[in-house]
């Protein structure tokens, strides 16, 4: 190889390691900054629910249509064009007056995501044609978001405990500006328009049928859940999801090709990956909340208080990855399904003056149980399918953890914040306070103004307010809790039941190297 082939490959590598970092450890970063948006932008839990689910909903439903997209007119223009989508909603973020814009950024950023994601791995496999360089090469970009997944919750928190929340934004503006002038300089073109064609029906009605759902859940609490508008978006939702079915079932170039799922590994694999984070993104979502509204930490301690999560993934995942190579993704997926759903069980257990040397071990659990899950469930994927539509195995399956996680935040959300204020007001009723003083401290607590709500206290002492704010949103967390460890309990039975038991099919030996890779990236996309 010449030296200006290895240059033109390793700015390649470092151009889409630039971008995949930004985009996740922005995911990541944002999680911990939530409590902070929400005082800043006087916002209540729906509006938090959107900023994350705003991001998810375009970034799950768009990523099979960009990887599409990029076959058919240049994966690395239409890279190019998703770090510039994506810049554009970091700079919308950075700059957002109010909530909606921020959710309006964050939805920008999830389309230019979902342009961006899905070639870098065809960019790569195009770039490196040596099996070992590319191994390399995947061993790389797997890295990168082992990484971001590790530290973006640190970063993440000590930018906003210095400079505020819209400081991690503005960090990923120079990181996507790089990416953009390698790219220009170093990137290859690679397409494959004759192995691929554009759903477009069927992208419309993937959007309208997550998107309708979406609303119906974290609106219920203020549409009402058997109101009309609440029971009509529901039934839109359902609709558009059985024509979205009817479109894939019948379409010459399906976006989602139903047949695979009559594959026990597959079917499994692509349920249990939405199960997995729709529990796990659903619950830590309020743990967040939890540790830092609550237990009162900053948003620099919740990110190093989440380290054990995060790091137990990072290791357990490519050491699951090893395992199901051997011995099958059945044993692994099952045991580490049970390990999550106990360790959420186990936060049942929270209250509001826990002690965090208390609850670490539980975060370790459900991190372990993350990693030893995630690889051989992405395993199972690849390995029912055929060679050559690896790619929409693994795309699929990033969709449906992204799509768990929206589903998760909406309905868990929703399950917490009605339950917070029903515990609350039962529990202000008590007091000798008026209608009206009740009323002004349910709509401050419901926004996050600890501060707020103490100076209500009129005829109370601050400290007893606040004492029964805790422990009513504590009690609103624990159906949420209950709910997120009894679907991945029911998600450990479907892996063993459906997932084939023993070694993988000598035929599929060359895949892992890829899906470990994937797993962890996808993982990562939004971690909790």
């Amino acid at each position: 190889m010449s030296t200006t082939d290895r240059r033109t490959r390793v700015l390649t590598l470092a151009a889409l390691c630039l971008a995949l970092f930004m985009a996740m450890t922005d995911s990541t970063a944002v999680t911990v900054a939530l409590p902070s948006m929400q005082r800043s932008l006087q916002t209540d839990v729906a509006g938090l629910q959107w900023i994350f689910t705003g991001y998810t909903l375009f970034f799950a439903t768009l990523m099979l249509t960009g990887g599409t997209l990029g076959d058919l007119y240049g994966r690395r223009r239409l890279f190019l064009l998703g770090v510039a989508v994506f810049s554009v909603g970091t700079l919308m973020c950075a700059l957002a007056p109010s909530v909606w814009v921020l959710v309006g950024g964050r939805i920008t950023e999830g389309i230019g995501a979902a342009m961006l994601l899905p070639g870098t791995l065809s960019i790569l496999t195009n770039t490196f044609p040596d099996a070992r360089e590319r191994a390399q090469a995947i061993g790389i970009w797997a890295g990168v978001s082992a990484i971001a997944l590790s530290i973006g919750p640190v970063v993440g928190g000590l930018l906003t405990d210095t400079f505020g929340w819209q400081s991690i934004f503005w960090m990923n503006l120079p990181i996507g500006a790089l990416a953009v002038g390698i790219a220009l300089r170093a990137v290859p073109e690679s397409k494959d328009p004759e192995s691929r064609s554009l759903d477009l029906p069927g992208q419309l009605l993937a959007v309208g049928s997550l998107g309708t759902v979406t609303y119906a859940l974290i609106q219920a609490n203020d549409n009402g859940w058997t109101s009309g508008l609440t029971i009509g978006f529901l039934l839109a939702a359902a609709v558009l999801q059985a024509a979205f079915l009817l479109r894939e079932r019948r379409a010459a170039s399906p976006m989602l090709p139903l047949r695979y799922f009559r594959r026990g590994g597959f079917a499994a694999g692509i349920v249990v990956a939405g199960m997995v984070t729709f529990g796990m993104f659903g619950a830590l979502f309020f743990l967040t909340l939890y540790i830092q509204n609550i237990q009162n930490y900053s948003a620099l301690g919740m990110g190093l208080r989440a380290l054990p999560l995060t790091i137990a993934i990072v290791v357990t995942a490519p050491l699951a990855g090893g395992l199901a190579g051997r011995i099958g993704s059945r044993i692994p997926m099952t045991v580490g399904l049970v390990l999550n759903g106990a360790g959420m069980l186990l936060l049942t257990r929270i209250s509001p003056d826990m002690s965090y040397w208390d609850l670490w071990w539980n975060l370790l659990l459900l991190g372990i149980g993350t990693g030893l899950t995630s690889t051989p469930m992405t395993a199972a994927v690849m390995n029912a399918v055929p060679r050559a539509r690896a790619g929409m195995a693994s795309a699929t399956t990033n969709a449906s953890r992204e799509i768990g996680g929206l589903l998760g935040v909406a309905l868990l959300g929703a399950l917490v914040a009605g339950w917070f204020a029903t515990e609350l007001a039962e529990r202000l009723e008590a007091t000798a306070l008026d209608a009206a003083t009740r009323a002004a401290i349910l709509d401050v607590a419901s926004r996050g103004g600890r501060q707020a709500v103490a100076e209500l206290g009129a005829g109370i002492d601050a400290a007893g307010l606040q004492r029964l704010i805790d422990e009513a949103y504590v009690a609103g967390m624990m159906p949420a809790i209950v709910v997120s460890g009894i679907v991945l309990l029911l998600g450990a039975v479907m892996a063993w039941i459906l997932v084939p038991g023993g070694p993988p099919r000598q035929a599929a030996a060359a895949e892992p190297a890829v899906a470990t890779a994937e797993s962890v990236a996808g993982g990562a996309t939004n971690p909790p």
